[in-house]
């Protein structure tokens, strides 16, 4: 399944140009550009990610899996949904960008609790701040972080920062992977 995820990815995600007119959420321009949600938002793709990354957490025996809304979302439910479907249920939450300010005042929903053992997922790392913020609030809501996942690591410093806090990192793929066709 990891090779189809990387032929989808090849077909569908990757933009590249010979010129930076990619704009990053950073605000700095690139050469390449990479649109997972062509992958994790179709069904064939989400049934795919779903398998990749529940087979490599499920001798972790997580709790859960989740991230920072909304890259995570659609990898964290199709990671769900497929541990049920192979009778190892791992819990899919969500990280909101900040606490509600109405109800209850969550920040992170879904059914894991204080204690549980989750990953963070992501589906680009660059810099890993989204993934660092999630993790950090997980960290702050009790829950232990096994790592974070990411489906395609942009080689742009995310794994020195997430290594400098403490926390592991598991990319399924590198640019350097995609870009060397």
């Amino acid at each position: 399944m990891k090779e189809r995820l990387k032929e989808l990815i090849l077909e569908r995600a990757l933009k590249v140009s010979d010129r930076p007119v990619f704009k990053l959420s950073s605000g700095k321009m690139s050469t390449y550009y990479l649109d997972l949600r062509t992958i994790t938002l179709d069904p064939e793709g989400g049934y795919i990610v779903g398998n990749v990354i529940f087979d490599f957490v499920k001798d972790f025996k997580p709790d859960g899996v989740g991230g920072l809304t909304l890259g995570a979302d659609p990898i964290a439910y199709a990671t769900s949904i497929i541990s049920y479907i192979k009778n190892q249920p791992i819990k899919p939450f969500v990280v909101r960008k900040e606490a509600k300010k109405h109800g209850t005042g969550k920040q992170i929903e879904g059914n894991v609790k204080e204690g549980d053992r989750v990953f963070i997922v992501e589906d680009v790392v660059t810099t890993a701040g989204s993934s660092l913020k999630a993790a950090r609030v997980a960290r702050e809501n009790g829950l232990i972080i096994l790592g974070i996942i990411t489906l395609v690591d942009r080689e742009e410093g995310g794994e020195e920062n997430i290594k400098k806090e403490g926390f592991d990192f598991y990319p399924i793929f590198r640019i350097s992977e995609l870009l060397n066709r």
